[in-house]
């Protein structure tokens, strides 16, 4: 993509994830990923019903009268978003490619982390971690992000979520919220996801193509797997091909819905053909 044509949109992108942040999910991502911790703030004279607890000794023996600390929700968060770029990301049929779709759920996180004051931090990942970017503030932080998602090309094509669970568990001693926005087309990565949940709070954005999961009757027709490279004939007028293909995509679906549930994980999924903003906000109003 030439320049000019990725700055255009990294700029439409900007436009629509800042006015959904702004004016959709605001409120909601501050009501869903508040601080989890207390700071102290200042102190004050005692009212009758404070916790005795909170009484600063030191401050009241100097003036003989009781005071008591208090302590404010701490609100910067550091969030980080955990990105599948696998050959699959390049894969959609309908409205958009499910690359456009992680970029486009990314951007309007990403806004709405910053409007909090938050951090926002990324780890692009395949079959292996493939572009870590720390933790920073501001806007244009942000569009370094967006950039980075529509023009990069991964070293290899397969999907791995444990590799990037276990890098993320090493790389942010601090705890944070982070969103895994993948297919999850993936190798068991059931004791990374346990370890990583243990350390921070993880939410799973599970984004999919119609296509993968119903194939439609076009006779015989070529297919590629876009991370394996493998290619192949297939009669797609038959039944039972269509059938197997169905059932191997909801089994490895229900495997990963089971082990969400399993792990307490809050997920939502989301489709490239359709919209994702009552998806997001359902994942938001759930927590």
């Amino acid at each position: 993509m030439e320049a000019k044509d990725l700055l255009k949109k990294v700029r439409k992108i900007e436009i629509r994830s800042r006015g959904l942040s702004s004016q959709v999910f605001a409120g909601e991502y501050h009501s869903a990923f508040k601080g989890k911790g207390m700071a102290f703030s200042e102190v004050r004279e005692y009212q009758y019903g404070d916790p005795i607890k909170d009484i600063d000794w030191n401050v009241t023996a100097r003036f003989s009268h009781p005071y008591v600390k208090v302590f404010e929700e701490e609100r910067e968060l550091t969030v980080m978003l955990l990105i599948d770029v696998s050959g699959s990301k390049a894969f959609g049929t309908s409205q958009k490619f499910k690359q456009e779709l992680s970029t486009e759920l990314a951007a309007v996180i990403a806004f709405s982390a910053i409007q909090n004051n938050d951090k926002v931090g990324v780890i692009l990942f395949s079959d292996k971690v493939e572009k870590f970017i720390p933790p920073k503030k501001g806007k244009k932080h942000i569009l370094r992000i967006i950039l980075e998602l529509l023009d990069f090309e991964p070293e290899s094509k397969g999907t791995d979520v444990s590799q990037a669970l276990k890098f993320f568990t090493n790389a942010i001693k601090k705890r944070s919220t982070a969103f895994i926005i993948s297919d999850f087309m993936s190798t068991d990565f059931t004791d990374a996801l346990k370890i990583a949940g243990n350390k921070h709070d993880l939410a799973a954005l599970r984004v999919y193509d119609n296509f993968e999961k119903e194939l439609p009757d076009l006779g015989l027709a070529y297919f590629k797997d876009l991370e394996t490279g493998q290619q192949k004939w297939v009669d797609t007028s038959l039944k039972n091909v269509r059938r197997e293909y169905r059932r191997n995509w909801q089994k490895q679906y229900d495997e990963n819905t089971n082990l969400f549930k399993k792990s307490k994980l809050d997920f939502v999924d989301i489709r490239t053909d359709q919209d994702y903003v009552k998806p997001l906000i359902t994942l938001f109003k759930n927590r």
